[in-house]
């Protein structure tokens, strides 16, 4: 490599960089928040490994568990729902070790784990992190992008924190991110100033600035959905798509893409435009994705990019959840769209 390239490589703006220069705009920061984000980088980059050696050290294939996300069955200890990879329980296990290790927190939640997770006192900071360690992990199998997403929010008293002090709505949210392991691994991140993405180049072993400054396209050309759904949804979900397909207003139709990764599907959302829906319908009336590890961190995400999200009846990151693993309905995406399904649920409240 010549002297010029060599020097422009110097000139990167990593992650790292990155995250001191914001915490520079603070000047009561003590670099905590900096020390727990570079622990979680760290624990990204150790699960990216893994995810490309899948295959060669036989880490795929079912643990013999499945996560707490699965239902059990009432007359036998045989459950059905998400089958649980192996890299899904090593995934968790970096991230439980990583956060703890960085003394930075004093509770975390996985979807891993059924309980929230309290640090041992002499360990504890001040953050709580919900996390899905391995989002979309039954893809692991045919290669389509996985990927760890993340919420931050600050504790009050760290000393006497309880399980109402992780129950908070998303807009005490202080950053939110997702870390996509695909033909690249890309890490998406808001500290509540935009929204930054970073691609780790294996090369250094840095994440580098390559997608600064993130905005949503105010309208898309794209939905997001899985159709298979489409007899149990409610009026205004099945209006939205119909008028997708077939628009009244003589401009063409939008394009159909689903990958059923939500991290996949968020992140071509938020770089192209368009609209991603997960709606409840008869078979869950509560919709299936998490709110405090999916809906609220993506949800973040978009507003910070110039979007938006809605659950169908509320801003999605004004929810306050109950339970560490409720679920609610999701509507996120370029501005636009989002403000047309909004409409469709007013004008059905309206007309009810």
């Amino acid at each position: 490599m010549d002297h010029a390239a060599e020097a422009q490589r110097t000139d990167l703006m990593t992650i790292t960089r990155h995250v001191l220069n914001e915490q520079s705009r603070h000047p009561e920061s003590r670099g905590d928040f900096t020390i727990l984000l570079s622990h979680l980088v760290l624990g990204c980059k150790f699960v990216a490994s893994a995810v490309n050696k899948a295959g060669l050290a036989k880490l795929i294939g079912l643990a013999g568990e499945t996560n707490v996300q699965a239902s059990k069955q009432s007359t036998t200890t045989r459950f059905h729902g998400e089958e649980q990879k192996k890299l899904d329980v090593l995934s968790n296990e970096v991230f439980v070790k990583a956060l703890v290790s960085s003394g930075r927190t004093c509770v975390l939640v996985s979807e891993e784990n059924e309980e929230a997770i309290f640090v041992d006192p002499a360990l504890r900071g001040k953050y709580c992190v919900c996390f899905d360690p391995l989002d979309g992990s039954s893809n692991i199998d045919c290669g389509v992008s996985i990927g760890t997403i993340f919420g931050i929010y600050m504790i009050k008293d760290k000393d006497n924190v309880t399980l109402e002090d992780v129950l908070q709505p998303g807009t005490n949210m202080l950053a939110a991110g997702y870390c996509m392991y695909g033909s690249s691994c890309t890490l998406v991140l808001s500290t509540g100033n935009g929204v930054n993405g970073f691609t780790l180049d294996p090369s250094l072993g840095e994440f580098i600035l390559t997608h600064p400054n993130i905005k949503i396209p105010k309208k898309g050309k794209i939905y997001s959905v899985n159709e298979g759904n489409a007899k149990n949804w409610d009026g205004p979900t099945a209006k939205f798509v119909e008028k997708c397909k077939y628009p009244q207003d003589g401009s063409p139709p939008k394009s159909l893409r689903y990958i059923g990764s939500m991290v996949a599907d968020v992140h071509r959302t938020l770089l192209y435009g368009g609209i991603f829906l997960y709606p409840a319908d008869q078979k869950s009336p509560n919709g299936k994705l998490r709110v405090l590890y999916e809906v609220f961190p993506m949800s973040f995400l978009m507003e910070q990019a110039g979007g938006q999200s809605f659950t169908g009846k509320q801003r999605a990151l004004e929810l306050a959840p109950t339970k560490l693993h409720d679920r609610s309905p999701i509507f996120l995406g370029s501005y636009d769209d989002v403000e047309e399904i909004k409409a469709l649920y007013a004008s059905e409240s309206n007309n009810a």
